[in-house]
């Protein structure tokens, strides 16, 4: 009877000046705002009216339970107490008692406390007096604007190599500070790059159509044999003449010293006697590369975007590739930091090129970066596929391998060796909307990674956002293995989280979503949107998609399914990117190559 009057009131009592706005009563009195309506408060994310029905209430419980927006409790039953004070619940929501109560008998028809303490701390416990938290608008700048971002730590630095001779640092992985910039002499990254008796790094390529030199896409590793810093980088002059150049330094900061140039593309006749082609497939056999006077660039890769990295046994690699004929890896000797050009030409396999892993025919793919997670037991291989500009489609895919030169596989277990792109390889993250932004972010990519000394995986990549501009900054986020390990990406920047590998409680992730899709099968400027569902007590997922859901207590690990498609991810708890809020996100993929992101405030 109690809650059936409640309900009434709830339905009509609350003031004229509210309900004449067409604004509902609120079932709760837990009051967020007043004007000369009356008193507001919000429930499911709307605003809603403070009924009559409220007033009257005690005002002398605890201020550290008012100052939460709990109100006062009419009665004096306790059922939790915590270090804010004696708490009951009241129409199903969480109320302070207050102070008037204290010398008042407790009714022997309550529940016994120790009951009512489990029922109220339980993992299965839903509060149905949850604030729902506002979404606050953020105007997060990394500070820095570096693209196609390598990364690679060295103390308490972690630095990001780019192109055009871009390079910044961060300790904090929010805001960075740049060391160097632009593509000239005044740039002491290099001490000899620019040497005016040799532009050796230029000797092949040339000069750009704007009558520049390009540097492009930089990796630094530490070679632990030759006990240096070594810079891979690529010149450039046109989208299939290019070269894969490396320098020297003894300290990550530089300056490096040039050294060579040891893999080239987009040669033909008059030009291949500038490369090392010949000298290292013969005389004869490295016209095959340039049939009819023209580079073969369906077969062949581009050389630039190399990638260098140690195998779980030590043997060191470079992965590199642009368009062209895909992407492809060659052993290094590490005692020179040189290909090996120890194989044979086979099916996909090539004696100068090396091994090829993914893509071919000219299509999209670019930027490969593989990510060795030994504790997993596999390598991970992330690519680029779009063009880069803001509308170009730029986005990330993964693949996986046992081994470090292949095969790498999807999620629906296929190798990219021939087909449409677009069919292959996990969406981690494409064009998308989230909340506290107000601008979408587009076209992210040629992303690198690391696992950190804590363990912790981080994803480094370059953004555009959707203000008519080709502005761009570099932004990181956690990355997490799921069930099946495979890495997915945590939706917000990261700021220090730390996931529980106990998991949630039921509290912590039942609530109202917003949902967003990376669908794998747009590569263009389409924008992915926000859509709200629920993530139900009892497993059903309602709202503008429908389904169910799953967790495995005792961990991270959840599952949800969409319009049929089962998605495989973890929950985690994150600060929004204006650091307002403490959200619960989930990130999961399907079989399907698509990702999915939901966040609950």
């Amino acid at each position: 009877m109690l809650l059936a009057l409640f309900a009434k009131h709830a339905l009509s009592d609350c003031p004229d000046g509210i309900k004449k706005q067409g604004y509902p009563c609120c079932s709760s009195c837990i009051v967020y705002f007043s004007d000369k309506d009356g008193q507001w408060g919000v429930e499911n994310g709307k605003w809603c009216g403070i009924q009559d029905y409220c007033n009257g209430l005690p005002t002398d419980c605890p201020s550290s339970i008012t100052s939460q927006g709990y109100a006062c409790c009419r009665g004096c039953d306790v059922v939790y107490t915590d270090e804010n004070g004696d708490w009951g619940i009241e129409n199903d929501y969480w109320c302070g008692i207050s102070q008037s109560c204290k010398n008042k008998p407790v009714d022997s028809n309550s529940a016994p406390p120790s009951q009512a303490t489990s029922q109220a701390t339980s993992d299965d416990y839903v509060d149905p007096n949850r604030k729902v938290q506002p979404v606050v608008m953020s105007d997060y700048s990394s500070g820095v604007s570096v693209h196609d971002p390598s990364v690679v730590k060295n103390g308490n630095k972690y630095y990001i190599f780019g192109s055009h001779m871009d390079t910044a640092f961060t300790t904090d992985l929010w805001k960075f500070t740049k060391l160097y910039t632009g593509v000239n002499e005044n740039n002491k990254m290099f001490s000899n790059l620019f040497s005016k008796s040799n532009y050796g790094a230029f000797n092949f390529v040339g000069k750009n159509s704007e009558g520049g030199f390009s540097v492009w896409a930089p990796d630094v590793m530490f070679n632990k044999r030759m006990n240096k810093w070594v810079q891979y980088f690529c010149t450039s002059s046109t989208y299939i003449k290019s070269s894969i150049c490396y320098a020297l330094a003894d300290n990550i900061e530089g300056p490096y010293t040039y050294k060579d140039c040891f893999i080239f593309s987009g040669m033909d006749s008059g030009s291949v006697g500038k490369t090392n082609i010949r000298a290292i497939t013969g005389s004869d056999n490295g016209n095959r590369y340039f049939p009819g006077n023209k580079y073969n660039n369906k077969v062949y890769p581009n050389a630039i975007d190399p990638n260098a990295f140690y195998d779980f046994n030590g043997k060191l690699w470079l992965a590199y590739g642009s368009w062209s004929g895909g992407i492809y890896i060659l052993e290094l000797d590490e005692s020179t930091g040189l290909p090996k050009h120890n194989i044979n030409n086979g099916n996909n396999i090539d004696k100068y090129y090396g091994k090829k892993l993914a893509g071919g025919n000219h299509q999209s793919i670019e930027g490969p970066y593989i990510l060795p997670h030994k504790a997993a037991g596999y390598y991970y291989l992330f690519v680029s596929y779009g063009t880069l500009t803001s509308n170009g489609g730029y986005q990330i895919r993964l693949f996986r391998s046992k081994n470090p030169d292949g095969p790498y596989t999807d999620a629906a277990g296929r190798e990219f060796m021939s087909g449409t792109n677009s069919n292959f390889g996990v969406k981690i993250m494409g064009n998308y909307n989230i909340p506290g932004r107000s601008q979408a972010y587009m076209a992210p990519g040629h992303n690198s990674a690391l696992i950190d000394d804590n363990g912790k995986i981080l994803l480094f990549y370059h953004t555009r956002f959707n203000d008519g501009q080709e502005y761009h900054e570099p932004r990181i986020h956690q990355m997490f293995l799921n069930k099946e390990g495979w890495l997915v990406a945590a939706p917000y920047a990261y700021t220090g989280e730390t996931i529980s590998p106990t998991g949630y409680s039921m509290n912590d992730m039942v609530g109202s979503y917003k949902l967003l899709f990376h669908f794998h099968t747009r590569i263009n400027g389409e924008i992915s949107n926000l859509y709200t569902i629920n993530l139900n007590q009892d497993f059903t997922v309602t709202g503008k998609y429908t389904g169910t859901w799953s967790y495995d207590k005792g961990t991270h690990y959840m599952t949800i399914t969409l319009n049929n498609y089962t998605y495989s991810g973890v929950f985690v708890k994150q600060l929004d990117e204006a650091k307002s809020a403490t959200v619960t996100s989930f990130t999961a993929i399907g079989t399907t190559n698509d990702s999915v992101w939901g966040v609950r405030f």
